[in-house]
């Protein structure tokens, strides 16, 4: 009896993982793995020790006990991609954690319990509909991943990541098997646990932006109990619930300590400041409107010249410190905020809400999560007219058990509502957002339809409706897996084209170890990195004049090591320290915004060409007239 249960439950394992390792190796084979954004780049060099020349956990995204622990790994050996192999672990250990599940859930619904009076040609019958059920299943989970996840797999971004864990969290937690003690339940859901608080610590506003999908999951799953507010009952949940919020915590705790030095604050500081600024209020810094009220501020032409989100080679300037930022983000936050319309905002967000919900914009991610409302319902019903005749015997609490998916669907549109219009009406709603919001939403509407088909125990012979949707699920997922293929291969087809430049300038950079360079903001920031590229991750002497590790003490670490206290002083007076940027844009831009700072500083200065980088980068010298 035990050796059956434990060989079924590794043949689960053992069968989820055959069917990840497969996907894997075909994407491999396909597709290059891509780190997204600069952002997940620029994290990878500071725990790699590219950024400051040692490893560090200070990369001011995620909280430092995570940084910390990949900057050890990076440590002990610098040519293993630890952040990268990190990341796809988390992506695709979640893609098994749900296929074990699904596995288990199938097992739950065919296989019929022993003592029944089932002979061992009925339960032979039942196992072989169970293998079929675990490969549908999978099957499906499969054509989620490549018809819907399959960019966010490919290019992997940190925000994405955490939200595929908080889902995963929320789909382990929802599926927990019923009828089992409290000792059982916590064990069983310490993946959860341990998933919420890795995302916590991965990013922490991400994982606080689908809390309330957590919250929701739990609260759906407590309501089923016999009794709601049994000892038992409380101490489930609430352990669950507490081991989450003593995890996050003692992870805030821990990077609290780590950035408790005073350059790190006033860093933090600066940080807030910046992103205040150029996230919510980009106006601030665009064109001509407010260069009046700068200046009243303190800011001058030329430094908001550098300061222009146009430019954004603020880190020329010493004088641009987190004073200056934060009286810009002072301002921008009750000036700007107060003056703005925000019932027009409101009225704005809600048509915009409404419109990319039922539209195409954010396909196919809306259009699953609109078919999971309508299975969710359409399943309901058809249960609660299944077992209408056994109502009139049932309790009052077990009818409202019966019909709780209704309340239920109603609650998260509620919430997902509240949620989309404070994204909305902040004006920060990019598709690492937006995608992760959609992941989680429709973890738990699956979570729920599977157990509610799983709690008939797969008997739909006569449910032509469920049927129909799971075929039009199969349609809509493998029909978006074709766009979703398409969509990476332009994709990378991108970035292979436009990372030829940035591979050309780290080249050029390591071969002239003896000088630094300095790059413009706007010709290197949309450079990404291979995952698995066999990049060299020793000290890069190269960095940009802007970012968000401009001014932190680990960019004063960097240019340290070539005795550089300010880039402004480096560039006139080092013979060793050059510019670099881009053909288009120093004709787009020119060098005005360079020679006025300069000239404000009391200094008459020329721009001098000195060597090309490929085709399409120059190196240039400033030079005192």
């Amino acid at each position: 009896m035990e050796h059956s249960k434990g060989l079924k439950k590794y043949g689960n394992c053992i069968l989820t993982f055959i069917v990840v390792a497969l996907n894997i190796a075909v994407m491999g084979i396909c597709f290059d793995f891509y780190y997204d954004l600069n952002d997940d780049t620029m994290m990878k060099d500071i725990m790699s020790g590219v950024y400051s020349g040692m490893p560090d956990g200070h990369n001011m995204q995620t909280l430092y006990p995570l940084g910390a622990l990949i900057a050890l790994c990076y440590r002990l050996c610098g040519a293993i991609p630890w952040y990268g192999l990190f990341l796809c672990l988390c992506q695709f250990g979640c893609f098994y954690l749900i296929g074990v599940r699904l596995c288990a859930m199938a097992d739950s619904a065919y296989i019929p319990v022993r003592g029944g009076g089932v002979s061992g040609g009925q339960s032979c019958a039942a196992g072989k509909k169970a293998m079929g059920g675990r490969m549908i299943l999978l099957l499906l989970l499969t054509l989620f991943l490549w018809g819907v996840c399959l960019p966010h797999f490919v290019s992997i971004q940190y925000t994405v990541s955490c939200a595929i864990m908080s889902a995963t969290a929320i789909f382990w937690f929802y599926t927990t098997p019923k009828d089992i003690t409290a000792q059982q339940f916590v064990v069983s859901n310490l993946p959860s646990v341990i998933l919420v608080i890795v995302a916590y610590q991965l990013r922490t506003e991400m994982l606080l932006l689908t809390f309330p999908f957590i919250c929701l999951a739990g609260l759906y799953r407590m309501v089923e109990e016999k009794e709601l507010f049994a000892r038992e009952t409380l101490c489930k949940y609430g352990a669950v619930l507490g081991m989450i919020l003593v995890g996050m915590f003692l992870s805030s705790a821990a990077d609290y300590a780590a950035y408790s030095e005073a350059e790190w604050k006033d860093f933090r500081d600066f940080f807030d400041a910046r992103t205040t600024v150029y996230d919510f209020y980009p106006e601030l810094v665009t064109g001509e409107m407010y260069s009046s009220a700068l200046t009243e501020l303190g800011v001058t032409s030329e430094q908001q010249a550098l300061l222009n989100i146009n430019n954004y080679n603020f880190g020329l300037d010493d004088a641009i410190d987190t004073s200056m930022l934060m009286r810009m983000a002072d301002y921008a936050s009750h000036t700007l905020g107060q003056a703005k319309d925000w019932a027009a905002i409101f009225k704005g967000a809600v048509s915009f809400y409404i419109y990319r919900t039922f539209h195409g914009q954010d396909a196919p991610y809306n259009i699953i999560v609109l078919w999971a409302y309508i299975a969710v319902a359409a399943a309901g019903f058809i249960l609660c007219h299944k077992n209408k005749a056994d109502d009139a015997q049932m309790a009052g609490r077990r009818i409202v058990q019966r019909y709780a998916f209704a309340w239920q669907l109603v609650l998260l549109a509620a919430v997902r509502s509240a949620i989309w219009m404070f994204i909305l009406m902040r004006g920060r709603d990019p598709v690492r957002i937006t995608h992760s919001l959609y992941l989680v939403e429709a973890a738990l509407l699956l979570a729920i339809l599977i157990r509610m088909l799983c709690s008939c125990r797969m008997d739909m012979k006569r449910d032509g409706v469920m049927r129909g949707m799971g075929i039009l699920l199969v349609l809509l997922m493998a029909g978006s897996a074709a766009d979703s293929i398409s969509q990476v291969r332009d994709d990378q087809t991108r970035r292979e084209w436009t990372n030829t430049g940035w591979y050309e300038i780290d080249a050029y950079c390591r071969e002239h170890t003896e000088n630094f360079y300095f790059e413009d903001v706007y010709s290197t920031v949309s450079f990404s990195q291979k995952i698995f590229g066999g990049t060299d991750n020793g000290y890069a002497n190269y960095d940009i004049m802007g970012g968000w590790m401009c001014k932190s003490p680990l960019y004063k670490d960097k240019l340290s090591r070539y005795h550089i206290i300010s880039a402004k002083e480096a560039l006139l007076g080092d013979d060793n320290v050059y510019l670099i940027i881009s053909d288009t844009e120093a004709l787009d831009r020119g060098f005005g915004w360079l020679i006025d700072f300069y000239e404000s500083q009391g200094v008459g200065v020329t721009v001098e060409e000195t060597d090309k980088i490929g085709e399409y980068y120059s190196v240039y010298k400033i030079r005192e007239k």
